[in-house]
């Protein structure tokens, strides 16, 4: 049986993308969310659990087999799954969609560090810096990029949702939060996102949530 561990749903990026992944293999698996930060956190992730991914979520134990980081998770469960349900059929469009899954596991530091995932929250438009507009302009480029060439009559970036959507779901849940600003080709592509039955899934299961972790809980870092 699979074993999926992951952290807060309301906050915990990596975690949205490991889960999305299970939901998209159609596999079964078990669920296992774990509080981050609370008052047993260190001695929990230092646990036989977490020890492959020196106590990072998520981690996927696949039997006695373990696979930690969400890219990972995608590309295992692809492979279980006849590589069919996470990258397109076309070459060239599969090589585009694992060249912006890869960028986007790699880059925007900005945006990650001062605009936290926190799904439950939606703040007031705030100008943001300069470092983080650059990195929202790469994504609005990317996003273009792949509707324009590849997206077809579907509603995600290749068509039919897969690893790319998965990979750039919290950032589309990052630009609501905070209300940042995107292209005006941008707002369907993420109520596409937010309104697939898994992000659904997850929205509701991030409001059922008793926990909080006060510092996500600010409109931004400056």
């Amino acid at each position: 049986m699979r074993k999926l561990i992951i952290g807060n749903k309301a906050y915990s990026s990596w975690s949205l993308r490991g889960w999305l992944a299970m939901k998209q293999s159609g596999l079964p698996f078990e669920e296992a969310v774990v509080p981050l930060y609370d008052q047993d956190w260190e001695k929990r992730r230092r646990g036989d659990e977490f020890a492959p991914s020196s106590g990072k979520v998520p981690v996927l134990w696949d039997g006695d087999d373990v696979v930690w980081d969400s890219l990972a998770i995608i590309e295992h469960l692809n492979d279980q799954t006849g590589n069919r349900l996470f990258w397109p059929d076309d070459p060239a469009a599969r090589a585009m969609a694992r060249s912006m899954a890869a960028e986007m596991h790699s880059s925007f530091p900005a945006l990650r560090s001062k605009h936290p995932m926190n799904i439950r929250q939606t703040f007031a438009p705030k100008q943001p810096d300069a470092d983080v507009v650059a990195e929202l302009q790469r994504v609005m480029e990317l996003w273009a990029q792949a509707r324009a060439r590849y997206g077809g009559a579907g509603a995600f970036l290749f068509g039919a949702f897969g690893a790319a959507d998965i990979m750039f779901a919290p950032v589309v849940t990052r630009i609501i939060t905070y209300s940042l600003p995107v292209a005006r080709f941008a707002p369907a592509y993420m109520q596409a996102v937010i309104a697939h039955p898994f992000m659904q899934d997850w929205i509701a299961g991030a409001q059922e949530e008793d926990w909080v972790i006060e510092r996500y809980e600010q409109p931004a870092s400056q």
